[in-house]
This record gives structure tokens, sequence and C-alpha cells, in this order.
């Protein structure tokens, strides 16, 4: 389902699961596992996903839930699937590895609700992207619909959850789903790109840069005192003086 490999301070988790990356009980335990082995590796930075495959993720796997919904015994099991769900992608967003998903087709329902638990998103201009359970009269539980409206307002949610829309290209960008589009034989390049000045930066830096956004998006009343707890471990850190006097010494010359 996951092939993970390890390259400088990034590990990058390539999606293999024919024929659409659907997700089941054991794609969300294989993710959890893969987790618990790099989370916290002090030597990795970044955590990237991208697919194998012609689509990104297209969602929960379609069989494996109207074989659930049968039953009410199975209509509960399929809620303990979704609190694991929920609790692998919150996972994700609250790692101090910055997160970025390589979106190279289609992310539908439970695949761009993980998309959505990273940090960071770019899209080749024709994957379309979206929450469109609505259409399967179901709604998207497993974070989706919480982090979409925090992102993009409820005015956008309410048009892409309600509607059942799914974008791509320009209007995703437009709409603030991804942070970059590019054609698809750049994406892996541009990516790249990408990666390699994230692993550039220090790994407690980029950390306590995510705890603070993160408190912002939650509406913590007390982000503003995490702001200086934050910056008083930065300031004690002997690489962000290293970095400074490295800064005033190109600025000299």
């Amino acid at each position: 389902m996951f092939e993970s490999n390890v390259q400088d301070a990034t590990i990058t988790v390539v999606m293999d699961h024919g024929p659409v990356n659907a997700i089941n009980d054991d794609w969300i335990d294989a993710l959890h596992h893969l987790l618990d082995r790099h989370e916290t590796d002090p030597q990795l930075r970044v955590l990237r996903f991208r697919s194998r495959l012609r689509v990104f993720s297209a969602g929960a796997e379609i069989d494996f839930l109207v074989e659930r919904l049968s039953t009410s015994a199975g209509i509960e099991a399929m809620l303990g699937t979704l609190r694991k769900m929920q609790a692998a992608y919150d996972r994700i967003e609250r790692s101090p590895l910055v997160s970025i998903a390589e979106i190279n087709g289609a992310a539908l329902g439970g695949g761009f609700e993980l998309a959505l638990a990273c940090d960071l998103r770019i899209a080749a201009e024709g994957a379309p992207v979206g929450l469109p359970e609505a259409r399967l009269a179901l709604l998207p539980g497993a974070g989706g619909s919480q982090r979409l409206t925090k992102l993009c307002g409820p005015a956008v949610a309410r048009r892409l959850i309600l509607g059942a829309e799914t974008v791509e290209g320009a209007e995703a960008l437009h709409l603030g789903l991804v942070h970059w589009i590019c054609p698809a034989p750049e994406l892996a390049a541009r990516s790249d790109a990408i990666v390699r000045r994230l692993e550039a930066l220090p790994k407690h830096t980029l950390e306590a840069n995510k705890r603070c956004i993160l408190a912002a998006q939650e509406r913590d009343a007390n982000g503003s005192e995490l702001e200086l707890e934050m910056t008083r471990r930065l300031y004690e850190h002997p690489e962000s003086l290293r970095r400074l006097h490295a800064f005033l010494a190109r600025r000299s010359k």
C-alpha cells in the first residue's frame, strides 16, 4: 500500500494501492505504522506523499463501505475506522515534520482529506480535487468538513461540500485548495524544489512555526503567548545565532 524511502531530510511516502489508492482499515493501519517508525526521527524534516498510480487517491473503498453499512454492527465498525482515519490525519497535521501532498491525479473524498491534513499541496493542472461525498448521501467525515472550512472559509466549504463539486487547475489555486499548480510533466521537479527548500531550514524552527500557525488556525486565545514561548526557544538555540552571524557576514561583504 505504501512504499517509503528516506533521502537526505525527507521521507517520501509513495501510495500504491491499485487501482485508485482506495482507503480501508489496512491502509489506515499502515499509515499509522509508518508515522510510528519515522515521525520522531531527528534527521527528518519533511514528509511527502505522492502516488505511483494515475490518481492521488479516490477516497474510501466503496465495496468495503457498502458491506459495512448493511448492518448496525458494521456501521459502528465504520465509525471506528473513521476515528482511526481522523487520528492519522491529525497526526500529520500536528507532526513536527512539514508535510506536502504531491497531487498528480484525482484527490477525492478521503484522498483529498489526506492532502488537506498536509501543510502544503502542489497539484498537476488537470488533477481534480474535492469532497464530493454528498453525491453518495454522505459527508467528508475524516476531518474534511472541518479543515476545508478553516482553510478556505465557510463560503467555499459550502460551495464544494454541499454542491459535491470538484475543481482543478487555476480554480483550485484560486480557491486556496492548493498552494501551487504546474503542468503534470513538471510536477515531480517542482515538488523536489519545494522539498529542498524546506530541508535547508532547521527542524526545530519548522516545528515552532507550525505550532504557532496551528494555534492561530484553532483560534487559541493563548496563541500570542505561544509565539513568545517558541521565540524564546529559538533565541536560545545556537543555530539561530549561527544563522544570524552568517547573515551579517554576507551583508557586510
